[in-house]
């Protein structure tokens, strides 16, 4: 089971201004081949499936746990483009067009069918696909090919960092290029444990340190790179058994168990030129007055 908490990630900072362009490239981080929505459903389905749990258990406790942070990954992307895309469009009449310039952005379905929030597709609009999961039920195929799913999803990250300067989404990047990272080095260290084979020379790969990524390095003085959390009160300890020993960079790995302390979750404001979410001053205190009645008050 899940257990969720209303916390972000990170705290993300509040856009000056509107990008709907630099939304649509970010989306590749969400539902992209290598985006967030696929380590999350390789990894979850991975630790549903695999097999002899128990004698295997700090190979499934690893997995399962970077499952669960792959689930806030998930949120925060959608939480960056959600707030790169908020201020794009202003309210007015429908004959004056408040939408037009949703006409001339690279994902018009941003606005047509989501009210400017983000879309399960990557940044060409094509919507992610179940077959982008890989589940072979083989231990040392799985890690590896989780191995390069990530390697996969730093190169992209790399890529979009590159492509804009918008605040919010470089903050995201900084931090996902950084616990990328961990993860990569943690499945280097599984395999490694699994066969003998140190996979660890390869890193990093794409062969560009973190530190040359201005909003990484925060995260990186913080020590992210070299935390994995259990995200579970009392489970998943075993990962300690793998992630232990020094980082590349000659400090000491550590396991914290619980998770992060996390930021506020944005709160979207409504946007009437989307009719969304489409409840007026008077819906709204005819709801108070239904909820109020509810309680006895």
């Amino acid at each position: 089971m899940f257990k969720r908490i209303n916390r972000l990630a990170i705290e993300l900072p509040d856009p000056k201004h509107a990008d709907p362009n630099a939304a649509a490239a970010v989306q590749e981080l969400l539902g992209g081949r290598f985006g967030e929505m696929s380590t999350l459903n390789n990894y979850m389905f991975q630790s549903f499936n695999f097999r002899q749990k128990k004698k295997l258990k700090p190979f499934y406790d690893i997995v399962a746990s970077i499952t669960a942070e792959e689930f806030g990954h998930v949120e925060l992307v959608t939480n960056t483009i959600n707030l790169i895309l908020s201020g794009s469009t202003r309210p007015g009449a429908p004959d004056t067009t408040p939408l037009h310039v949703a006409k001339d952005v690279r994902n018009t379905y941003h606005f047509i069918a989501n009210a400017q929030t983000a879309v399960v597709g990557d940044s060409m609009g094509k919507s992610w696909a179940g077959d982008y999961v890989f589940n072979s039920g083989n231990l040392v195929v799985d890690l590896l090919h989780n191995f390069f799913l990530e390697i996969g999803a730093r190169t992209h990250k790399m890529r979009v960092y590159e492509m804009t300067d918008h605040p919010t989404a470089r903050e995201m990047i900084g931090y996902l290029l950084v616990r990328g990272g961990t993860h990569i080095l943690a499945y280097a260290k599984a395999l490694e444990m699994a066969t003998g084979v140190d996979v660890t020379k390869l890193l990093p790969v794409p062969n560009l340190d973190n530190r040359a990524f201005h909003a990484a390095r925060k995260f990186e003085d913080l020590g992210l790179g070299r935390i994995l959390y259990t995200w579970s009160d009392n489970d998943y300890r075993d990962i300690n058994l793998i992630w232990r020993g020094n980082h590349p960079d000659g400090k000491p790995l550590e396991v914290i168990e619980g998770t992060p302390k996390g930021a506020p979750i944005p709160d979207l404001p409504d946007l009437p030129e989307e009719f969304a979410p489409g409840i007026s001053q008077e819906d709204f205190m005819a709801i108070v007055r239904r909820l109020q009645q509810s309680a006895g008050i």
